[in-house]
């Protein structure tokens, strides 16, 4: 278990804000950045990483587009493609899952 910074997971103050409003509560990634056990810290509140599991674009529900902010699976498709260049939707790119709880 390590303590890692809030920006390996949460890229953004906009995301930092959302966990701490417990609006965000996961976030998919292109590759693991955290392990089951780490922690990290927003504005003084510590968050657990309780949960990090492979999955594919694919596996992606509306429920995973709300748990990271986004109304449903479209917002959050839409999402991606403006804050990544040449960014296309493929159901079988691999991401990995990285669910935290405010301890």
């Amino acid at each position: 278990m390590a303590h890692i910074d809030p920006g390996t997971l949460l890229p953004n103050d906009r995301m930092r804000q959302q966990a701490l409003d417990g609006d965000v509560t996961q976030i998919h990634r292109g590759q693991q950045y955290a392990d089951e056990g780490d922690t990290f810290d927003v504005e003084g509140t510590t968050f657990e990483v309780v949960e990090v599991t492979e999955r594919t674009l694919g596996d992606m529900t509306d429920a995973d587009a709300r748990a990271e902010g986004a109304r449903d699976l479209d917002h959050y498709k839409g999402i991606l493609e403006r804050a990544h260049d040449n960014f296309e939707w493929d159901d079988s790119s691999e991401i990995v899952l990285h669910r935290f709880e405010r301890q």
